[in-house]
């Protein structure tokens, strides 16, 4: 069975009802990484004290994990539906096969290894 990896970035403060619905989809691992970028949006404009500033890189969270190829759909489904405000930058969402995977402890191996 071929495997995928999903790879997400949200809106930090979305993460909590990501992990909620992943984990009530079924999936039992993830990786969360704290990122910085920019979309079209190319940053935002603030104030602070007074002074606009320009912020380029806007604060995102991204997650990782490995699905089935038969289960992408339905994760990338979950991910959206609990991720998106409505607003600009909520994120994106994307799929990459898997040639191989092992997990270093059991040497399992693909489907095996998730």
């Amino acid at each position: 069975m071929k495997l995928s990896k999903v790879e997400c970035i949200i809106k930090p403060f979305k993460l909590e009802e990501v992990k909620e619905a992943l984990t009530h989809f079924g999936i039992s691992g993830l990786t969360v990484y704290e990122v910085r970028g920019f979309g079209r949006q190319r940053g935002h404009k603030e104030i602070y004290r007074g002074t606009e500033y320009k912020v380029d890189f806007i604060p995102k969270l991204k997650i990782e994990l490995l699905v089935t190829a038969d289960q992408v759909d339905d994760v990338v489904d979950v991910v959206v539906n609990a991720a998106k405000t409505g607003a600009i930058g909520d994120g994106k969402v994307y799929v990459t096969p898997i040639e191989s995977l092992v997990r270093i402890r059991t040497g399992e191996k693909d489907i095996d290894a998730l």
